[in-house]
C-alpha cells in the first residue's frame, strides 16, 4: 500500500474520531443545558411556593416580540425629543420599551430640566411621536414570532398580549398578521392599567383577561428590562428574548429566568421548556 494511500487511511480515521468526540461533546453540553433548565423552573417553582407549572397560557408583550418596531420607536423617540430641545439617545428608549408613553417623557424631563412635565407637554410630545412611529413604521414581524405563537396557539395555550402601547396602528395589525390567533379580548394596552410596566399591573392584568389564571399558570415572553421587571414582580416566569442591541446581562438583571438571543431560539427550545411547564 502506498504512502499516500495510507496517509488518506489515517486521515479518515482521524475525521471519524473527530467526528465522534463531537457528537458525544454535543450530546454532553445538551444534557448540561437540559439540567440547568431543569433547575431554573424548580427554582422558580422553589421561591414562589409553587408544587408544579400548570401552563395555560402564554402572554406576549408586542413591540420587540412580535413585531420589529423597536428601532422605529427609538427613531421616533429621539427625534421628538430632539425637536422639544430634551437631550437623549436612541439607545436609551429600548430600556424604557414597555413603559407608558406619559412616563417615558415624565422621566426624561424631570431628568434634563428638574422638573414634572406638564400635561400639555406630555399630549404635545406623545402626538408627535405617535406621527413619527406611524410614518416609519413598516410593520414588519420578528422572524419566527407567527411560528411560534401558532406552535402554542396550536398545543391549546391561550395566546395573550400585554402591551405598553396605545397606537391603534399597531393593535390593529394583530389580526392582520397573527389571524385567529390573539382575541381582543385577551389584549392588554396602556388603556386597561393606570400603572405601566416595570410595575406589575399590566401583567396581573394579562393573568384575568386570559381567564382568571394564577402565574404559575402562565409563562410571559418579554425583550425589554422594563417589561422583565413588570413580568417577574408579577410572579410569572419569565422568558427574555434579546432582540435589541443590549447586552443580554440587562435582561438576565432585569430577573428573567431565561434569556434567549432570538424567537427563533424560542421556538426551537420550546419542546424542551414545555416539558417542564406541564
Amino acid at each position: 500500500m502506498g504512502f499516500e494511500k495510507k496517509l488518506a487511511i489515517k486521515f479518515k480515521q482521524f475525521l471519524s474520531k473527530l467526528s465522534f468526540f463531537h457528537a458525544q461533546n454535543k450530546t454532553y453540553l445538551c444534557s448540561i443545558n437540559f439540567f440547568r433548565m431543569t433547575t431554573v423552573f424548580k427554582e422558580y417553582l422553589n421561591k414562589h411556593n409553587y408544587s408544579n407549572f400548570d401552563l395555560k397560557a402564554v402572554l406576549f408583550d408586542m413591540d420587540g416580540v412580535l413585531y420589529d418596531s423597536m428601532k422605529w420607536h427609538a427613531k421616533s423617540w429621539k427625534e421628538t425629543m430632539d425637536q422639544f430641545d430634551i437631550p437623549s439617545t436612541s439607545e436609551e428608549f429600548y430600556l424604557y420599551e414597555g413603559m407608558v408613553g406619559s412616563y417615558t417623557i415624565d422621566y426624561l424631563i424631570n431628568r434634563e430640566k428638574g422638573r414634572s412635565a406638564t400635561s400639555q407637554e406630555k399630549e404635545s410630545i406623545y402626538k408627535l411621536k405617535t406621527e413619527l412611529f406611524s410614518k416609519y413604521n413598516d410593520g414588519s414581524l420578528i422572524p419566527y414570532a407567527y411560528d411560534f405563537v401558532k406552535k402554542v396557539h396550536d398545543e391549546g395555550l391561550i395566546c395573550a398580549v400585554v402591551t405598553g402601547t396605545g397606537q391603534p396602528t399597531l393593535i390593529n395589525k394583530l389580526e392582520h398578521n397573527f389571524p385567529a390567533l390573539f382575541e381582543k379580548e385577551r389584549i392588554v394596552t396602556a388603556f386597561d392599567v393606570e400603572n405601566g410596566k416595570p410595575h406589575p399591573e399590566p401583567y396581573l392584568m394579562g393573568l384575568e383577561k386570559a381567564g382568571h389564571l394564577y402565574p404559575n399558570q402562565a409563562v410571559v415572553i418579554e425583550n425589554a428590562p422594563r417589561g422583565v421587571e413588570a413580568a417577574v414582580a408579577a410572579g410569572i416566569f419569565t422568558i427574555a428574548v434579546n432582540t435589541g442591541p443590549m447586552p443580554d446581562r440587562v435582561l438576565a438583571d432585569a430577573g428573567a429566568n431565561i434569556v434567549l438571543s432570538s424567537m427563533e431560539a424560542l421556538f426551537d427550545g420550546w419542546d424542551e421548556y414545555r416539558k417542564s411547564l406541564i
